[in-house]
């Protein structure tokens, strides 16, 4: 096998997680897949990124230590931002300017804006290499949500961004209108270069499918802790004997195996899936009320009123009623700050036909996840209003369709009608999964053809092609040929 030379060194940097940072896993890829870079990821610890970039040897890791300084901030959030801004600042330096060889180039991701920013253009120009900036949002918008536009922070927050984003050598960006922004009011060029899902996101097969549901039973059903639509009929007796462990394997609450055959169940419930970071720009409150109308509208629909007894609609359900509105399975992927908090919230709703259920999976199995399900639901609403959510990316990726909330650019992205729909409310929203699920899973016909749209948007275009036509030529005007 033929071994290419390595044209050059490129350090991808992240204050953050790594592992929730899938673009910048991407640009480490495509530096050492596309340009032929030995890359060293100088970023946050925490979850392990794909294993794509883990196993690859070109590709080096150096986990840094998250700071914390809780203690602090109880006595003054002030300081402790201040105290954590400069520790977080040496601490890059230490990692950019010597435990890393140099690089012929720093790709940074933005935001945060402090003192990332500050940090590699300094070390870029200590090492007298070139620094690239990846705008992926604006860090100034994002601590607005807590502290809002006019407070001093902010303005301070914004003027140093806007300063160090202007001494870098190039930059990269997500949306056109943030490319419009930065040039008219930030006096920056940019190049843009849109999500696009790597090839690992694609339709998922049927045994696909069945091995990631067998994973992922226990955590959907849930039998212990939890009983409603899904839950109802999973439980298993205390000592499982063989035939048990085998029948349990050969059967989900989506999928079914038949001698050598499998087969999707006819009655299986509708799975929608939603990925957050579950902070303060994402409402969540907007999908459970949904979820609460869309149970009652279907309830009505059928002509059910509350006297009906639960147990026994759920057990009529297991072994095989279907009607016209069929269950819905929401499953939420993701880790964030705001999590147990619509996790009591989502305790509290007394659903028939709903059943929500949260996790964090692994990046090898969170594509599996969106090939599997019937819709997504995107409810980032930006706080620029100037980015696109990736997670829709990735879904059009595995061919699924979505629901998005409405914000300025999010139409850059879905095309309503084509790919997905837009909802502004979640009277909206509930609307939108009535229309959609009616008549499941043989019978929707305008969710088949969304899907066919999201499948189209998502074979049209792949990351290493856009990467290579807008990226690379941006590299390649520092790095000659060695």
């Amino acid at each position: 096998m033929e071994v290419k030379k390595r044209r050059g060194r490129a350090a991808v940097v992240v204050l953050g997680d790594i592992g929730r940072s899938p673009r910048m896993q991407y640009h480490a890829l495509s530096l050492e897949r596309q340009a032929h870079f030995e890359v060293d990821i100088v970023a946050n610890g925490g979850n392990d990124p794909h294993i794509a970039v883990l196993q690859n040897p070109y590709i080096h890791l150096h986990p840094m230590m998250s700071i914390k300084l809780h203690w602090l901030s109880k006595i003054s959030s002030s300081l402790a931002l201040l105290v954590k801004a400069i520790t977080q600042f040496l601490v890059l330096m230490w990692y950019l300017c010597y435990k890393i060889p140099r690089p012929d180039i720093y790709i940074v991701q933005n935001p945060p804006s402090v003192p990332t920013l500050a940090a590699v253009k300094l070390a870029s120009w200590i090492r007298c290499s070139k620094f690239i900036v990846d705008w992926h949002n604006f860090g100034y918008t994002l601590l607005a949500i807590s502290h809002g536009r006019s407070h001093l922070i902010v303005k301070v927050y914004h003027w140093f961004e806007r300063f160090f984003g202007r001494m870098s050598d190039g930059s990269l960006c997500v949306t056109k209108a943030m490319q419009h922004e930065l040039a008219q009011n930030w006096k920056i060029k940019a190049t843009v270069l849109y999500d696009q899902p790597p090839e690992f996101f694609h339709c998922t097969s049927l045994d696909e499918r069945h091995d990631l549901f067998c994973r992922l039973q226990k955590g959907i059903n849930c039998a212990n802790a939890i009983r409603d639509c899904v839950s109802i009929g999973s439980e298993e007796p205390i000592n499982a004997n063989v035939a048990t462990e085998k029948e349990s394997l050969s059967q989900t609450i989506f999928t079914t195996q038949q001698h050598d055959c499998l087969l999707p169940k006819p009655h299986r419930p509708a799975l929608v899936v939603s990925s957050t970071s579950w902070t303060p720009d994402e409402d969540f409150g907007m999908l459970l009320e949904a979820a609460v109308m869309y149970d009652r509208q279907a309830a009505a629909a059928l002509n059910e009123d509350d006297s009906i007894d639960e147990e026994k609609l759920w057990t009529d359900i297991q072994s095989g009623h279907q009607d016209l509105y069929p269950r819905i399975l929401f499953i939420i992927t993701g880790k964030g700050p705001e999590r147990e908090k619509y996790e009591q919230k989502i305790q509290r709703l007394k659903l028939r036909r709903v059943a929500f259920r949260t996790m964090w999976l692994s990046a090898e199995d969170y594509p599996l996840l969106l090939g599997s399900a019937d819709l997504g639901v995107c409810l980032h609403t930006s706080s620029s209003g100037l980015d696109l959510p990736m997670k829709v990316v990735d879904m059009f990726g595995c061919g699924l369709p979505v629901s998005a909330v409405s914000y300025s650019c999010i139409r850059e992205l879905v095309k309503v009608g084509n790919n997905g729909l837009i909802f502004s409310s979640s009277s909206e929203l509930a609307e939108q999964l009535l229309i959609l699920f009616r008549g499941f899973p043989d019978k929707c016909n305008t969710l088949r053809q969304l899907r066919d749209g999201a499948l189209a948007t998502g074979l049209s275009g792949r990351w290493s092609t856009g990467w290579e036509q807008h990226a690379l030529p941006l590299i390649e005007e520092f790095i000659s040929d060695a």
